[in-house]
């Protein structure tokens, strides 16, 4: 790719990139570069300094524009300020509802038998009458979770609070 230094017939200067010099010669002549300010068609190449990327020094300088008092000026510096002041992140209210959830998840895991991915087999048994009645903890799949309740089976899901996926 290369880049021009162009300006049109009014004078306004700007710069564009090329695949190549043929392909600015050919845009150039069909009347497709255009400028940006006005929308005229006939533009010139302009004097440029060549940029050649060296691997010594820091970064690339860019070209000087062949008219220097065309370039807008610079954004005036910022402004010291003091960081702002920290913001919590749940308010006291989501903060007690956690803290509850957490609560009564402790106690759910306290007072239950955890029994693992056997939870709808073993689910099943209590409601037939198989297995001790008992309060029970564990996991299935959405589809397993869905058969439960089909089946009349009483379950609820135990939710898990989002920080602890964190």
């Amino acid at each position: 790719m290369i880049r021009y230094a162009l300006a049109c017939s009014s004078g306004h200067p700007f710069e564009s990139w090329f695949p190549s010099s043929a392909s600015f010669e050919e845009q150039a002549a069909r009347g497709l570069v255009a400028c940006p300010v006005c929308g005229a068609t006939r533009v010139e190449k302009q004097i440029m300094a060549p940029s050649v990327a060296r691997t010594d020094r820091g970064p690339r300088e860019t070209a000087i524009p062949a008219e220097p008092d065309a370039l807008p000026a610079p954004p005036p510096a910022p402004v010291p300020t003091a960081p702002p002041p920290p913001v919590a992140l749940l308010s006291e209210a989501q903060r007690e509802m956690r803290e509850a959830l957490r609560r009564l998840r402790a106690h759910i895991e306290a007072t239950t038998e955890n029994v693992g991915r056997a939870f709808p087999d073993e689910a099943r048994r209590i409601h037939a009458g198989d297995a001790p009645d008992r309060p029970i903890l564990g996991q299935a799949d959405p589809d397993e979770v869905a058969e439960l309740i089909e089946e009349g089976i009483p379950i609820a899901p135990l939710p898990i609070l989002p920080d602890e996926r964190n």
